[in-house]
C-alpha cells in the first residue's frame, strides 16, 4: 500500500513542478495569469473503521487553479495597447473558429490590412457601436461589433470663396516695369492660400498686390492692382487677364474692389470647372508693414486618418487630417462570477464554462468593471522569486516521496530475504 501512497505523492509533485515550470515559461507573456496546484489527501474509511486507526492512502491533485491578480503595468507609445485596471476581460472574435467570442487580458492590439483592430492572433477587438456623441446604441453579446478604423472622413467641396483681411502698407513704393510674377521687383506683396477642387484635391491660389497710384486726385485716393493665379493658371475677369483694382481713401479705408469675382476655370487634373471669388472686405491701407490679419476659404478636402485614441471609459475616437473627429465605439469588457472556472484555450484566451458562469458584458467603469488604460500593457502576474522557491519546495517534496518509495522497497526486500 505504501508503494501507491508514495507514487501518488510523486505524481502530485510532478504535476506541481509542471505547473510552476509553465508559470516561469510565461513570465514575459503579456496578460498571462499564473496557476497554483491544489491538493487533497486520500482517506479510505468506512463505518466500522476506528477514526483513530485510519491511515491515509496518498494525495490527489484537485485542481490547477488560475490566479487572476493583476500583473505589472507597462507604459507604451501605442494608443491601441490597452490594459484593464481591476476586473474585466477584453472580448475578441476569433477568425479561426467561425467568429467565436473569447476573452483575454492581453490588450496588445494593432491594425490589420483591412483596418480592423486585432490582437497578435488576428482576432478582432469587440466594441459597442455609438452615436456621434459617444452614447452606446446597442448592448449585450449580440450588440458587439468588430472595431474597424475608417480611412477617410468628410465630403469634398470645391472652394468658391477666399476671404483675406490684409494691411497694404501706405508707405509702399510703386514698382517699376510690367508685372511679372517671376520678378519680385514688379509687385509689392503676395499671399498664397490653399484651395480645393471638386474632388478635394488641394491647389494653391496666389494673389499679387501691385501699388499703382499713391494718394492722388481730389479727394486723395490710392489704388492697387490684384492679380490671382491658381498654380500657373491666371484667373481672368470677363475673359481678360487685366488685374482687378482696389481703392483706398486718404484714411486708409477701402472704397472699392472689396470683392473680386473671377471667371470659371478648370483646375489641372480635374474635369470639372469651378469659379472662385476673392473677398478683401476689411482690408486697410495703413502705415504699418504688410500683414495678413485673417484668411479663410470655404472648400473642404477629405480627411485622412491621422490618429486614434481610447479614453478611460473605452470610447475609441479617430482623428483626421482635416480636423474632423469621429467616435467609433466603446470597448466591450466582460466579467464572470467565478473567473477561476474559465477554460484556458492558449494564446491568453479563455472561454466561459458552467463553473465560471456566463459573461456579463459592459464597459469600463460600470457594473464593477475596472478602468481602461490606453498606451499600457498588463504584464504577467508571475513572481519569479516566489515561483523559484515553490519549485525548490516541490523538488524536495518529490525527493521525499522518492525516499519513502525507496524505503518501502528496502522493507519489502528485507521480507523477501527472510528464510525459515
Amino acid at each position: 500500500m505504501s508503494f501507491y501512497t508514495s507514487l501518488s505523492g510523486l505524481q502530485a509533485m510532478q504535476t506541481d513542478m509542471s505547473v510552476i515550470s509553465h508559470n516561469l515559461a510565461n513570465v514575459a507573456t503579456t496578460g498571462f495569469k499564473k496557476s497554483r496546484s491544489e491538493f487533497a489527501d486520500v482517506i479510505a474509511s468506512n463505518i466500522s473503521t476506528s477514526p483513530t486507526k485510519m491511515v491515509g492512502s496518498g494525495v490527489v491533485v484537485k485542481s490547477s487553479r488560475q490566479q487572476f491578480g493583476e500583473g505589472t503595468f507597462q507604459s507604451t507609445s501605442n494608443s491601441l495597447d490597452l490594459a484593464v485596471s481591476g476586473e474585466g476581460f477584453f472580448a475578441v472574435k476569433t477568425a479561426a473558429t467561425a467568429g467565436k467570442v473569447v476573452y483575454t487580458r492581453n490588450g496588445g492590439f494593432q491594425v490589420d490590412k483591412n483596418r480592423y483592430v486585432v490582437d497578435a492572433q488576428g482576432s478582432n477587438l469587440q466594441v459597442y457601436p455609438v452615436d456621434s456623441s459617444g452614447a452606446i446604441t446597442a448592448t449585450g453579446l449580440d450588440g458587439m461589433v468588430s472595431l474597424q478604423l475608417p480611412e477617410t472622413s468628410g465630403t469634398p467641396a470645391a472652394t468658391g470663396n477666399v476671404a483675406l483681411t490684409l494691411n497694404l502698407s501706405s508707405t509702399a513704393s510703386i514698382p517699376s516695369g510690367t508685372f511679372d510674377r517671376t520678378n519680385a521687383s514688379t509687385y509689392n506683396n503676395s499671399t498664397a492660400t490653399t484651395i480645393y477642387d471638386a474632388s478635394g484635391a488641394p491647389m494653391t491660389m496666389t494673389s499679387y498686390y501691385v501699388r499703382k497710384t499713391a494718394n492722388e486726385g481730389d479727394p486723395a485716393t490710392s489704388t492697387w492692382d490684384v492679380y490671382s493665379f491658381v498654380g500657373n493658371q491666371q484667373l481672368k475677369i470677363d475673359g481678360a487677364t487685366d488685374p482687378a483694382t482696389v481703392t483706398f481713401n486718404e484714411q486708409g479705408a477701402m472704397t472699392s474692389g472689396a470683392k473680386i469675382s473671377y471667371d470659371a476655370f478648370t483646375p489641372v487634373g480635374s474635369a470639372q470647372t469651378q469659379s472662385v471669388s476673392l473677398n478683401l472686405a476689411g482690408t486697410e491701407q495703413l502705415a504699418s508693414a504688410f500683414s495678413v490679419d485673417d484668411r479663410s476659404q470655404d472648400g473642404q478636402t477629405v480627411g485622412q486618418l491621422s490618429g486614434v485614441s481610447v479614453g478611460e471609459t473605452g470610447l475609441v475616437t479617430a482623428s483626421f487630417s482635416n480636423g474632423d473627429t469621429m467616435a467609433l465605439g466603446k470597448v466591450a469588457l466582460a466579467h464572470f462570477t467565478t473567473p477561476s472556472g474559465l477554460r484556458q484555450l492558449g494564446s491568453s484566451y479563455f472561454e466561459s464554462t458552467g463553473v465560471s458562469g456566463a459573461a456579463t458584458i459592459g464597459v469600463a467603469g460600470e457594473n464593477g468593471l475596472g478602468k481602461l488604460m490606453s498606451g499600457t500593457l498588463e504584464g504577467s502576474n508571475v513572481d519569479i522569486t516566489e515561483e523559484l522557491v515553490n519549485l525548490i519546495a516541490a523538488q524536495r517534496n518529490f525527493q521525499a516521496n522518492a525516499k519513502a518509495l525507496d524505503t518501502a522497497t528496502q522493507i519489502s526486500q528485507s521480507i523477501f530475504n527472510i528464510r525459515a
